[in-house]
């Protein structure tokens, strides 16, 4: 088994005034040769809009967007047609494919949005683009792993489909219950992000916002110190 920590504080920092974003990896002008990638997870922002304020319209082409709010809603338009409003228990999927240009808005006057933005990159370049959006019930995730997002082709439950053999998975777990989590591949890794709270992975403890990436290994058990909220990465290494 092969680990990789990342601590909170070591993420890559931006204030734009309208939004603050926090980056696990290379992104934009945070550049760091060390954090460029976790396998196949290219990005995972963890960003804060502004009330009125939001992301003008823009490309992406050929990489698999996730959208997952934790406080607030977003306004999302895109040029396929959907105009719709993300909220908290909600997830969002974008294959770009062939490319498409969408914008995201806090409508809000008052709140502020928080929301993670993960990128993976695609197992299939220039497929056709595709959107989707689904709420999850969150009693569906406490002391047990709820798949979000998985491949297109191997589609769990209510899970959201996308064009890489990943899974993403969130959990809410009470203070000392445990979870295991079996990978579906042996070429296979996790990245553990703390959304709130404390576990114990591999004899690490991490609190809010840390992470741990883990590979090389077949299974992994994570134990709550506290109550704590996780979302879970797991994607080819190579």
């Amino acid at each position: 088994m092969k680990t990789i920590i990342h601590k909170a504080n070591t993420r890559g920092y931006a204030d734009h005034g309208w939004l603050k974003s926090h980056h696990s990896f290379s992104f934009a002008s945070y550049q760091n040769p060390e954090r460029m990638n976790f396998g196949m997870l290219r990005v995972l922002n963890d960003d804060v809009v502004q009330p009125k304020m939001g992301f003008g319209t823009h490309p992406h082409q050929n990489m698999e967007i996730i959208s997952i709010p934790l406080r607030g809603a977003l306004s999302h338009k895109d040029n396929m047609g959907n105009k719709r409003a993300i909220e908290v228990d909600e997830v969002q999927v974008m294959s770009a494919g062939t490319g498409l240009t969408h914008s995201e808005f806090n409508d809000s006057k008052s709140q502020e949005v928080n929301f993670l933005q993960l990128w993976i990159l695609p197992q299939e370049l220039n497929v056709t683009p595709n959107y989707e959006q689904r709420k999850f019930a969150k009693k569906e995730r406490l002391n047990n792993l709820q798949t979000i997002v998985a491949p297109k082709d191997n589609i769990e439950g209510d899970a959201l489909p996308i064009s890489q053999h990943a899974y993403i998975y969130r959990s809410n777990l009470d203070s000392e219950k445990t979870i295991s989590l079996k990978l579906k591949s042996e070429n296979n890794g996790l990245y553990v992000f703390v959304l709130n709270g404390s576990v114990e992975i591999t004899e690490n403890q991490l609190t809010k916002r840390d992470a741990i990436g883990i590979y090389n290994t077949d299974k992994v058990t994570i134990k709550a110190i506290e109550n704590s909220e996780l979302v879970i990465v797991e994607v080819p290494m190579q």
